[in-house]
């Protein structure tokens, strides 16, 4: 059964899932994007026969470079001069007669990271469920994960990433059991805004499947992959079991994770856009987000399940990176709130927009029009003690943290800085997202799908 719509919080609030989940390796050509990257500052130029020492020298002075080695075969390496850049100094190069070829210095790397964890078959095969992951429609996690490692932070290491939800199978004790594909070592001690105790334990399966897709424990030779694999997860129930939790709640939590020293905080809820429709009813949330943007913590939140043109709060707040939904078929999912203030769209599973309705776009022609699978992660099945990969979980509460997690790998590998502020990180994000529907920014897919590799590419 799918567990469609949502976690109703305090009779505003519903966490966003829903879900479609499918998924082949990502493609050589997406496996080509990121190994297309170039040394910095270097260009390799071949001149044309008879060109003197003296002219080679005069040509790539003019070009913005200078000469650093001649190689093997007779071309030379290039170094670029300070405020130009590759594209610029090859295109100088290339108007010269003289020169037979100029390129930049391209970098080949090992065709990505694919982990061994097996999912329901053997190792390796996590792929045939984690569509949203490795798929053609997916946000090529294998690319990315190559990426990170040769940046130095593996799977996000050493970013923080706060999951405010219905709290996480994170231990052993009493009735409750850790998700076995967690590694311990990479949780932190949170807390319990419900119960008001240091025990965030899960209740509903909804907080542990999310932090599954940022930090499922990868390459282990069990169960599925996190995105951000890395990364330490702290943990923060503010959702009951029946996923309701009220403002006060979640505004303590998002306050508690700033001050724990979250680099990124994911909000996989939504309050009923019927109910609150301005920021002056949740005073509480949006000051507690106001305080994230300050102390330079970057909040993702799910658009929202209701199938509305409008996107509900509290990722509709000006402090939040705001996360619609697609299915495996690259589509808008039907139960995805659009509209002006998306900024993203992720894999949510779950049925094509298409299914009753005709393409907003021309671009959405290829839409099926179809039903799709739902995001896998491994969280409870039957009972709080037993765990597998259950289907059913779609929705935009699954979109965002795939997006918390490309962000925590985009400050993990410092690739904007040792300490980019949330508008960096979100300008990123954006500007390598994979456009889809209209050209340029839409109200169903905001800037485009999410491509965790464009945003850590050179």
């Amino acid at each position: 059964m799918r567990q469609r719509g949502v976690l109703t919080i305090a009779g505003a609030l519903c966490a966003a899932l829903l879900a479609p989940a499918a998924a082949p390796a990502s493609t050589a050509a997406a496996a080509g994007a990121s190994a297309s990257a170039w040394v910095p500052g270097e260009v390799v130029v071949r001149y044309e026969p008879g060109t003197s020492a003296a002219e080679r020298a005069a040509i790539a002075r003019r070009a913005g470079a200078r000469s650093a080695r001649k190689l093997p075969g007779g071309a030379y390496r290039l170094r670029v001069a300070g405020g130009r850049s590759v594209g610029a100094v090859v295109a100088e190069l290339r108007r010269d007669e003289r020169v037979a070829s100029a390129t930049p210095n391209y970098v080949a790397r090992a065709a990505a990271f694919y982990p061994n964890d097996p999912g329901l078959g053997g190792l390796g095969e996590w792929q045939r469920l984690q569509w949203n992951f490795a798929g053609p429609w997916g946000v090529r996690a294998p690319d990315a994960w190559e990426l990170a490692r040769l940046y130095g932070a593996p799977g996000g290491r050493g970013a923080v990433v706060a999951v405010i939800d219905t709290g996480l199978a994170y231990r052993n004790r009493g009735r409750y059991r850790r998700a076995p594909d967690f590694h311990p070592r990479r949780i932190m001690r949170g807390w319990d805004f419900v119960d008001d105790d240091r025990f965030p334990d899960d209740e509903n399966g909804h907080g542990t499947h999310v932090a599954g897709t940022i930090a499922q424990w990868t390459n282990n030779g069990t169960g599925l992959t996190g995105l951000a694999y890395g990364v330490k997860i702290l943990p923060l129930r503010a959702l009951d079991a029946s996923g309701g939790g009220d403002s006060v709640a979640i505004a303590r939590a998002i306050r508690y994770a700033v001050r724990k020293g979250a680099d990124v905080i994911n909000l996989s809820l939504e309050f009923d856009n019927a109910q609150v429709r301005s920021a002056t009813q949740i005073p509480e949330v949006v000051a507690a987000l106001r305080l994230a943007r300050r102390r330079r913590v970057v909040v993702v939140a799910a658009s929202g399940n209701q199938g509305r043109a409008a996107v509900a709060y509290p990722a509709r707040a000006p402090y939040v990176i705001s996360v619609g939904a697609t299915t495996e078929h690259g589509c808008g999912a039907a139960y995805a709130n659009t509209g002006p203030g998306l900024d993203l769209v992720a894999p949510g599973g779950g049925d094509d927009y298409t299914v009753s309705r005709p393409p907003d776009h021309p671009n959405d022609a290829h839409c099926p029009g179809a039903g799709g699978r739902t995001i896998y992660q491994q969280t409870f099945t039957s009972s709080l003690r037993r765990f597998g990969f259950p289907s059913g979980y779609e929705g935009t509460s699954m979109a965002a943290p795939h997006v918390s997690a490309a962000a925590a790998l985009l400050i993990a590998t410092k690739r904007l800085g040792s300490n980019p502020s949330p508008v960096a990180v979100e300008r990123r994000l954006k500007q390598t997202a994979r456009d889809l529907g209209a050209p340029g920014t839409d109200a169903r897919y905001g800037a485009g799908l999410l491509d965790a590799a464009a945003a850590l590419a050179p």
